[in-house]
């Protein structure tokens, strides 16, 4: 199995919301920094333990994703586009609407020769998805 895994620049938290409104998607499992036992070998500033350290989600029937808070800057690579294969399209509707707002659309969903529904966007987050309705 293979589980993508979004790193963010203290937005995490923030996203996973997104993410879960979007896909109606269930949190398995979070942790955050703040949870992690002290350690004077990773030492953790007050204003970090709030940051996620570890989070998974159930966005389909057997697709997931996770992430964490990288505690320094990152830039947006925009070498990885996560591929959503949908049976619905109110699913995929509904999830692109959400992840569109704020976001840069690379292709508008639509009907394709291969699909019912295809399209690309990138969100508010830096994260670029791809949604298929077969």
């Amino acid at each position: 199995m293979i589980k993508p895994y979004l790193m963010f620049n203290r937005e995490c938290d923030e996203a996973f919301k997104w993410y879960q409104k979007a896909f109606d998607g269930e949190i398995i499992a979070i942790q955050k920094y703040g949870d992690m036992p002290p350690s004077p070998d990773f030492p953790i500033a007050e204003s970090d333990k709030d940051l996620v350290l570890h989070i998974e989600m159930k966005i389909t029937e057997t697709g997931y994703i996770l992430g964490s808070d990288y505690r320094q800057d990152l830039q947006d690579a925009g070498k990885v586009c996560i591929s959503v294969e949908l049976n619905s399209e109110e699913s995929a509707i509904r999830a692109w609407s959400i992840l569109s707002e704020d976001g840069n659309i690379h292709m508008d969903l639509q009907p394709t020769f291969f699909a019912k529904l295809h399209g690309s966007v990138k969100d508010k987050f830096g994260v670029t998805w791809m949604f298929t309705v077969s």
